[in-house]
Parts: C-alpha cells; sequence; structure tokens
C-alpha cells in the first residue's frame, strides 16, 4: 500500500487538530488586537490547549505570527502568479506578482511588519522561520521566471534583479515611513523603484 493512501493513525489526527485549534486561535486574536498585544497564555486558553502544549508546536510568539500568516503568504504568491501569467508587460506581471503580498502584509500593518522582522531576525532552524525563508524564494523565482520572459536578461542576472525587487518590496512593506499609507500608494513605491532597474 503506498504511503500516502495510508489512514492517518489518531495521535497524527490529534497533533493536527490541536495544531488546526492552534492556528485559528491565533489567526483570531492577531487580527483582533495585534500580535504584540496578545499573550501565548490567551492563544493557548483560546485552542483549549495548555501552554506547554502550545509551546511543543511553535516556541515563541514569532513563531506563531509566522504560523499564522504563512498560508496567506502562500495564497497571496499563487494568486500573483496566476494573474502574472496573463499579463505581458513584464513590469506589469512583476507588479501582479507583488501586489497580493503587499495586500496580504498590510491586512494588518503591525502584524506585518512583525512578520517581516522575524523573517529577517527569527531562528532559521524554527519550521515556521524555515517555510516563511522558503516562500520569499519563491517569490523571487516567480519574478525571475517573468524577468526571464522577453528573453533580454540571462537567468542569473534575472534571479540577481528578482532579489534586488524582493528587497525593494521588504523595505517599503517594512519602512515606518509607510505605516500609514494604503496598499495602493506602497504599490506605486515599489514599480517606480522596479521600472528603473528593468532593461530597456
Amino acid at each position: 500500500m503506498p504511503l500516502d493512501s495510508r489512514p492517518v493513525g489518531r495521535r497524527e489526527r490529534n497533533k493536527q487538530e490541536k495544531l488546526e485549534r492552534i492556528t485559528a486561535a491565533a489567526r483570531d486574536l492577531f487580527a483582533e488586537r495585534g500580535v504584540d498585544e496578545v499573550t501565548t497564555q490567551e492563544i493557548a486558553d483560546k485552542a483549549d490547549i495548555g501552554t506547554g502544549t502550545l509551546f511543543l508546536y511553535a516556541k515563541t510568539k514569532g513563531e506563531l505570527l509566522l504560523l499564522v500568516q504563512n498560508s496567506t503568504y502562500a495564497d497571496a504568491l499563487a494568486q500573483g502568479r496566476s494573474a502574472a501569467e496573463s499579463i505581458p508587460d513584464v513590469l506589469d506581471a512583476v507588479m501582479a506578482i507583488i501586489r497580493p503580498v503587499v495586500e496580504c502584509n498590510r491586512k494588518q500593518v503591525d502584524n506585518g511588519r512583525t512578520y517581516l522582522r522575524e523573517i529577517v531576525f527569527g531562528d532559521p532552524e524554527e519550521p515556521y522561520h524555515r517555510d516563511a525563508l522558503a516562500l520569499t524564494v519563491q517569490t523571487e523565482k516567480a519574478i525571475a521566471d517573468v524577468l526571464q520572459r522577453d528573453g533580454r536578461t540571462s537567468a542569473g542576472d534575472a534571479a540577481t534583479l528578482a532579489h534586488v525587487v524582493s528587497a525593494i518590496m521588504f523595505v517599503s512593506m517594512a519602512a515606518t515611513i509607510n505605516i500609514d499609507n494604503p496598499v495602493g500608494d506602497i504599490v506605486q513605491e515599489i514599480r517606480d523603484q522596479v521600472r528603473v532597474l528593468l532593461p530597456r
């Protein structure tokens, strides 16, 4: 019998159910009050588990935020990739990838900025941090693929440019000066910078 078709055992089901409760509790509380205003005890209580159990799934509140935000980031990236496929203009296609990521990051500004900080300064050995880093790599790969479409940019240059574009996006979303700016303004700021980088 192939591994994928084996029934999931009770222990694994229980672990998955607890993880889902933890994720839902953290998502609700973070959305309601922001990550800085929520305690791990509140998350454990809402998930109906002990704090010791909570820390088996995520060692820090930052990891809990990564757990919550990674799934929305993944959805945003998938949406952007899909939109970019049908857009012939390279700059417009790159921005089609970026816009949903910015929108997802700005749903709750403090959470979005903390998420970015966790990506940079969090423990790369933690599983949700690794997942977040993998998402940034996937974002750069999606951008690099678009940059190579017209055949004028080599794979190496496209990867380097995508890394720079990713850094521009990151700084624009994280910058204190942009805290009160709407998504459209941040996207335009990123677009203006990316435009001057692209081959003409």
